[in-house]
């Protein structure tokens, strides 16, 4: 893919001061001059190193669509990161999308998840889907990015299988390309900064789907102990996470990542992140094995 002509491109990422926010600012800062960066977050004030680099950090709130008009005042590409408001997100994303098409945006790039199609049992799955449609009825070039399952969440997993010796799953026989949070960001980055993606969805995944049978072999690997694979249903997988301690959405939201799992949804695996980025995808064994280190 080219490289854009930055003479007259201003790029905008959304939710900077989160997670894939900061990691995105940080791969795109390596790419192009901080004063081409328009940062929009809900809290300035802890963007402020980079403002001093010269970035134009705006407040942006996406529950008062009335910041929206500004924030996005003068930019060219928009990364439009999906809110963690699962439930209410989809009227305030699509609001965003209306008001990038209002200020002149050209290109909005979305965070989305793998497979949005109606027999897809993850909670979150309406929401994309709801937004995706939204960008294809916009007018605006798109590229949605579809993140598969962050692979830094299955290190308390595999922590917790190597203390009880079980491994406890609702994913039946079923894969997931786990990806790394940074190689999501590194894609999001060079969908900016490259032309040629428009009308385009990359699911954005590691270099290997992973079943619950890999990953106990990882977690005897790492404990150096028996670990027994224990299959559960998805009534019983809520129950177990709610006696651990997760908020009764939390663990209904997990479960059904290991239905959509099961159903083999979350198992392609792509070229994306190499693609795009020039490098492999991490592994989720590397991704354990750095986090559990001693």
């Amino acid at each position: 893919m080219t490289t854009t002509n930055w003479g007259e491109m201003t790029i905008a990422i959304t939710g900077a001061s989160g997670p894939l926010g900061r990691a995105s600012t940080g791969f795109l800062l390596q790419a192009v001059d901080p004063r081409e960066v328009v940062l929009t977050t809900r809290h300035p004030d802890s963007l402020a190193e980079l403002a001093a680099l010269g970035a134009d950090v705006r407040r942006a709130d996406f529950a008062d669509p009335r910041t929206l008009a500004t924030a996005f005042k003068g930019v060219d590409r928009l990364l439009l990161i999906s809110t963690d408001a699962i439930g209410s997100r989809l009227d305030q994303q699509r609001a965003a999308i209306s008001a990038a098409a209002d200020a002149g945006v050209r290109h909005v790039v979305y965070t989305s998840v793998p497979e949005p199609v109606p027999a897809n049992p993850a909670l979150v799955v309406a929401d994309h889907a709801g937004t995706e449609q939204a960008l294809r009825d916009s007018g605006l070039r798109w590229t949605v990015l579809r993140n598969n399952l962050y692979a830094h969440m299955q290190v308390p997993v595999i922590e917790q299988a190597v203390a009880s010796g079980r491994l406890v799953t609702n994913g039946g026989t079923g894969a997931t390309a786990y990806v790394t949070r940074e190689d999501c960001a590194a894609a999001a980055a060079a969908v900016l900064t490259q032309d040629g993606h428009e009308g385009q969805a990359y699911d954005i995944t590691g270099p290997e789907a992973l079943s619950a049978v890999d990953l106990v072999a990882l977690a005897r690997e790492i404990g150096g102990r028996d670990v027994e694979l224990v299959s559960v249903d998805d009534a019983a997988s809520t129950a177990g996470l709610r006696a651990a301690g997760l908020p009764d959405e939390t663990a209904e939201l997990v479960t059904s990542f290991g239905a959509a799992t099961r159903g083999g949804f979350l198992a392609n695996v792509s070229s994306a992140v190499a693609d795009l980025t020039g490098h492999a995808p991490k592994t989720l064994a590397d991704v354990v094995r750095e986090a559990l280190k001693s």
